[in-house]
């Protein structure tokens, strides 16, 4: 229990790879990734994967490892990310996880939770609900069965919401109350490190970051990935705004302002998920890098006393 599983988390666009790669430089260590969109290797730009230089710094692990056509579950993800970390402590002392997906960071942190088997046929007319009258009415029906759920989850996610549905429905207990279960044991201790900023400067930065993603060949990425727009992962913000400006449904300058909305939407979530952890160490996005780095140390071998 001498090793340390730092957790880097924030909102989207608040800088959590760059605090990332100066704490793998400070360790000397790896940096495993807990961004369920940044897993696939044809999503490149809508996911603000870490560029080549950014992943020269430090060695980066889960990023575009994975086709956008394979199946690839939170639960593969943490058998996988608890494997590479048991391989990585054997040569490291600290390792780094950065990755705005909460359900993913948690699910390494704390463990996966039990769910009752479902039958598959309430998810079948979930589905035929969902493509016959959009995600309003399911978003209606998490809210009466599960409020907890639907304050904490991205409820324009409809992969998340049926799943939530679907296990209320089929077992009659709400689906929060199956993810309020001990935490797993796990041989390392952590330290989670959060970073904020005024909402207001967190909207400001989600608009810059768009716009550069646009300049950058954002429609035509998403151009290219048309024909998979089915699949799981492109059910993502940044892809299925475009599509629809593909389809004629909306003008580009509509569609690129609905990305921004969304994923403004997302931050807001993204915070209400990480807030709900007291232990973490938050600190401001302009942090002074050796100020916040010499305190993250201290907090490190606090925990070798615990």
């Amino acid at each position: 229990m001498n090793k340390t599983l730092i957790s880097v988390v924030g909102p989207t666009a608040i800088g959590k790879t760059k605090l990332a790669i100066h704490l793998a430089k400070q360790y000397n260590t790896e940096i495993i990734s807990a961004d369920s969109r940044q897993f696939f290797k044809e999503m490149n730009i809508g996911t603000a994967v870490p560029s080549l230089e950014e992943q020269a710094q430090a060695k980066h692990h889960f990023i575009q490892h994975k086709s956008i056509t394979e199946t690839y579950t939170v639960g593969d993800f943490e058998r996988e990310a608890i494997q590479k970390l048991s391989e990585l402590f054997k040569i490291h002392d600290v390792i780094v996880m950065v990755g705005g997906s909460g359900l993913y960071v948690n699910a390494v942190t704390d463990g996966l939770n039990t769910f009752p088997t479902i039958d598959p046929s309430i998810r079948e007319e979930l589905n035929t609900k969902l493509s016959e009258s959009g995600i309003k009415p399911l978003q209606h029906k998490l809210k009466q069965l599960d409020p907890e759920y639907f304050n904490k989850v991205d409820i324009y996610n409809p992969q998340r919401v049926i799943r939530a549905l679907e296990v209320a429905i089929g077992s009659g207990k709400p689906y929060s109350s199956f993810i309020n279960k001990p935490k797993a044991e796990r041989d390392f201790k952590l330290l989670s490190v959060g970073l904020r900023a005024e909402r207001a400067l967190i909207y400001e930065r989600i608009n810059a970051r768009v716009d550069v993603m646009v300049e950058t060949g954002l429609l035509q990425e998403a151009k290219s990935l048309l024909s998979f727009r089915d699949y799981n992962a492109l059910q993502t913000v940044g892809y299925k705004e475009l599509f629809k400006y593909f389809d004629g449904e909306w003008t580009l300058d509509f569609a690129i302002s609905e990305i921004k909305k969304n994923t403004r939407r997302f931050a807001k979530r993204q915070l209400t998920w990480f807030l709900r952890n007291e232990d973490t160490l938050w600190s401001d996005y302009d942090y002074e890098t050796k100020t916040l780095l010499d305190i993250i140390d201290v907090e490190i071998e606090n925990l070798k006393n615990v």
